[in-house]
């Protein structure tokens, strides 16, 4: 009798052992494929980030600006590395997207900043010149991680001045998303 016992509380044993083994095997398989597909940093909503528009110097008939973009405290998200911008009013003046469609995202967090750079002319005649009410762009995102809708729009009040405006030259190019911050004159 005491062999048999001693025999049924190894096996038990074992069998509980073998058990526990297994389900810690199953859990840290299951972590270590579930890893790859959730994402670190999630794409940017409108409220972790502020936005505005950066001088960025003139010459030869040539502005340049950006389109600054710097994380709000505490928050961490990324940003398209081509970023579809939109001019409202001057309806003569064209947006040329440079980014190429592949442009890398680019992430931001507590304070850090992220560009898009901007370029156009204005060497005609005023009549020859419109200026735009605003840029606009949507941020990548419209809903945070609680699922919670937040309005992806995003209006920049265009006060930079006037934009070449004629058939010969007419366009706003528009380059990819850069880490850092936008360069002034």
């Amino acid at each position: 009798m005491t062999v048999r016992t001693t025999l049924r509380s190894t096996a038990l044993a074992l069998a509980v052992a073998g058990a526990a083994a297994g389900a810690s095997t199953l859990v840290a398989g299951t972590a270590a494929a579930a890893t790859p597909d959730v994402p670190s940093v999630f794409p940017c909503t409108s409220n972790q980030f502020t936005s505005k528009l950066v001088y960025g110097g003139a010459g030869m008939g040539n502005r340049y600006a950006a389109i600054q973009f710097t994380a709000n405290p505490g928050e961490r998200c990324t940003l398209p590395g081509k970023l579809d911008v939109k001019l409202i009013g001057a309806h003569n003046v064209l947006v040329n997207d440079q980014a190429p469609a592949d442009a890398r995202s680019v992430a931001l967090s507590d304070g850090s900043s992220a560009y898009v750079p901007l370029h156009w002319t204005s060497i005609e005649p005023t009549d020859g010149q419109q200026t735009p009410n605003a840029v606009s762009f949507a941020a990548p995102s419209e809903y945070n991680m609680h699922g919670d809708y937040i309005n992806p729009n995003i209006d920049l009040p265009w006060d930079l001045g006037a934009v070449d405006a004629d058939s010969v030259s007419h366009t706003i190019d528009v380059g990819a998303m850069t880490q850092g911050t936008a360069p002034t004159a």
